[in-house]
């Protein structure tokens, strides 16, 4: 086997979607394992920019399969809309290169106005949701009240797991003074669009054996970023889901033998959606320029990101969290003109030094960076795709970063443009090496 996961290796918009397209092209499956539309992906591939929020990026290549897992929560109504969206840039998606688990829970409208009531009403407690319903959706898996693909094939079934959901929802919306919903009304929308949606469903547990079986190229893609892992992250300014690299086997129904490789995308510094603790931001002009050069807009809602240094502790964490075994490292052009950059290298917490990022929220907000400097390379590292052709500062910079994180870089990006990589190692040749083994 060769199989790889995808993970970000900070808080999320690393670039993964130029990383995961070039994999993609190698690989003969390609699963997506949780999330939901709430995070996206931009593919730029010959000129033409595709922004990807719940099909998994090997759609837009042709002969590879899409998987969304069991892991994913779906808004049906997303999915057909970006279905259509894709079509329109010349991508077909059918039953032929799109699967969609029969086990995976939908997102009711209802669940977006929740989101959008608990944003509106916590001011400046406000997690920065990007108010698509994710939590709520999550909310009832793990209350067992969730209506979920499967259910859209019978009336009966699906009558039940209505009246079942919204009675939970509709006395929250009583006591807030909402609007009820009617079931008939919301059970008339579900079977309008229950064909569409149901000509993808499968068992995707069973779809993903039979690909080991035939020793398929699997190619596993989280979204987001291992710090907004509901249990590992900046908790409670977080996701709803596991997004580190064990989450994987569990969103889409495989053993952890099928996992031999762990990518984790790393930006070449830091960045922030929404609100919630960031040891290293920058709220001056540097950060300004960072924001600026990078691009940073959030792909789904168009948001600012936050910006600030590279926050080696933080990546190490990770790398540990995750059992990541090699860095894709991005965005390394975006520190062309800066004359000094730092790395964070440890904390300092009331006065006592620490090389981790502590779990209490509180202290997350307290701790300050101890930084080490590095002089700018001043020059264009844009465009790059041989790591000798760097700046020498440049390779100062990365090899240090490699020794402190204490993980392998085996590619450095240095535009959005797919073939403007540095390959030092490409991770399916080492997969392959590592096949048989669990690396998480």
């Amino acid at each position: 086997m060769k199989n790889i996961v995808v993970v970000g290796s900070q808080w999320g918009d690393e670039g993964k979607g130029k990383i995961v397209d070039w994999l993609s092209d190698q690989a003969d499956v390609v699963v997506r394992f949780q999330g939901g539309h709430n995070a996206g992906h931009t593919l730029v591939i010959d000129g033409k920019t595709y922004k990807l929020k719940l099909l998994p990026s090997g759609i837009v290549r042709p002969n590879k399969v899409s998987i969304i897992g069991n892991g994913v929560v779906v808004d049906p109504w997303a999915l057909l809309d970006e279905i259509k969206q894709i079509g329109k840039q010349g991508v077909r998606v059918d039953e032929s290169n799109l699967i969609l688990s029969e086990a995976a829970t939908l997102i009711m409208p209802f669940h977006k106005e929740m989101d959008e009531i608990r944003e509106d009403a916590a001011g400046k407690g406000k997690i920065g949701t990007t108010r698509r319903g994710i939590g709520p959706a999550y909310e009832d898996k793990a209350g067992r009240r969730s209506i979920r693909v499967m259910d859209l094939r019978s009336e009966t079934n699906l009558d039940s797991r209505l009246e079942n959901v919204l009675q939970h929802h509709n006395a929250i919306r009583k006591g807030l003074g909402k609007k009820i919903y009617k079931k008939t009304e919301l059970k008339k929308q579900l079977l309008e669009i229950a064909p569409k949606i149901l000509r993808f469903a499968r068992p995707v547990w069973k779809k993903i054996s039979e690909y080991k079986d035939k020793k398929a190229k699997i190619l596993f893609e989280g979204a987001q970023g291992i710090l907004l892992d509901v249990d590992h992250g900046t908790y409670p300014y977080v996701t709803s889901s596991n997004t580190v690299a064990g989450a994987a086997a569990i969103g889409s129904g495989c053993g952890p033998d099928t996992i031999n490789y762990v990518l984790g995308i790393t930006k070449a510094y830091t960045t922030r959606v929404g609100e919630g603790p960031f040891p290293t931001e920058l709220t001056d002009k540097i950060g300004k320029m960072l924001g600026t050069r990078g691009k940073e807009f959030g792909t789904v809602t168009s948001r600012e990101r936050r910006c600030g240094w590279f926050d080696g502790v933080l990546v190490r964490q990770t790398i540990k969290m995750s059992g990541i075994n090699g860095i894709a490292l991005t965005k390394l052009d975006v520190l062309d003109e800066l004359d000094e950059i730092k790395v964070c290298i440890g904390y300092e917490l009331e006065g006592e030094n620490i090389d981790y990022l502590p779990a209490a929220v509180e202290d997350q907000l307290k701790v300050k960076p101890i930084y080490k400097n590095y002089e700018g390379w001043k020059s264009s590292t844009k465009g790059i795709r041989n790591f000798d052709s760097l700046p020498d500062k440049a390779k100062v910079y990365v090899t240090e970063l490699e020794d402190f994180i204490g993980a392998k870089i085996c590619s450095i990006s240095t535009s959005p443009e797919r073939d403007d990589t540095i390959l030092i190692e490409n991770p399916f040749d080492n997969a392959e090496k590592r096949s048989g083994h669990w690396n998480i």
